[in-house]
């Protein structure tokens, strides 16, 4: 696959374009972003060749739809009337299941395949580009029978090439998953920085008093909201779901530490301590 045209040279977008480009030394990456600055940074990091426009797709190998779920799920039927018979189209949102609704019917159905990489940092744009993103992540692959045998056999090996380990589930079942381990993690990110900043308007020095621990709990927070709120809308279902439970947790925490009742809150701490041991055997 030579002619790769990514939509969104964002952090995944253009990440995808470095490391693909890197694997094939005759491929030709085109940029096609709503953004005009970030066609222009893309082109001076050499994350793209060329500009490009919708018109050019008919042309693509692959095309990779890498731009906000509320987007995705408008702008992917329009890609696959574009493309011809033979190219592949991706998809790299968070949200599976709108996406996958949003072409059920298409003709060219059988040309899309649904992948979801975990990977990413909390920066956005065409700079938060970087080789390696995706070595050793976990790319989850939704309703791969629907897309025609040859298109999947060469996703695969562009997902090898990257280094990447390749998990199949519906999407369903993904999007119910993702709600805890992705979206909730950004949710508390997002309110534990905005109660900081509450409190630091009348207590100036909080942020000198900030240590490793709450830099990398507040980390997330940096991510861009154009890109979570569409995520959490489409996954508001799930997302609520997770609310509820983290949300109960936090205030049988909070009775435990009304009630003087230390030897539980150090039970749930021991306990909750396995997650390190399920880390680990993911590595």
């Amino acid at each position: 696959m030579n002619r790769i045209y990514i939509i969104g040279v964002g952090l995944i977008g253009g990440s995808l374009a470095l490391d693909i480009k890197s694997h094939n030394a005759h491929a030709k990456v085109y940029g096609i972003d709503s953004n005009e600055k970030h066609l222009e940074e893309a082109l001076q990091l050499n994350i793209i060749d060329e500009k490009a426009t919708y018109e050019n797709l008919k042309d693509a190998d692959l095309v990779v739809l890498s731009i906000p779920v509320d987007k995705a799920v408008v702008e992917l039927p329009k890609i696959l009337d574009t493309i011809s018979d033979n190219a592949l189209v991706i998809d790299v949102g968070s949200t599976k299941l709108p996406v996958c609704k949003a072409v059920e019917n298409h003709e060219k159905r059988r040309n899309f395949l649904a992948t979801h990489p975990i990977a990413g940092t909390e920066f956005s744009g065409p700079k938060a580009a970087i080789h390696h993103l995706f070595q050793k992540k976990t790319n989850i692959i939704c309703e791969v029978e629907k897309t025609t045998f040859k298109l999947q056999e060469k996703a695969l090996q562009i997902f090898s090439d990257l280094g990447m380990r390749i998990r199949y589930m519906n999407p369903e079942a993904h999007d119910k998953h993702i709600a805890y381990v992705s979206h909730l993690s950004h949710i508390s990110s997002f309110m534990l920085g905005k109660t900081v900043i509450e409190k630091e308007k009348n207590e100036r020095d909080i942020f000198d008093m900030a240590g490793s621990g709450f830099e990398s709990t507040v980390r997330l927070a940096k991510s861009s909201p154009a890109m979570w709120a569409p995520i959490f809308k489409q996954n508001r279902t799930n997302v609520i779901e997770t609310l509820d439970e983290y949300i109960n947790n936090l205030k049988q925490f909070k009775a435990l530490m009304e009630a003087d009742n230390f030897e539980e809150i150090y039970n749930e701490m021991k306990s909750t301590n396995h997650i390190k041991d399920i880390l680990n055997g993911i590595q």
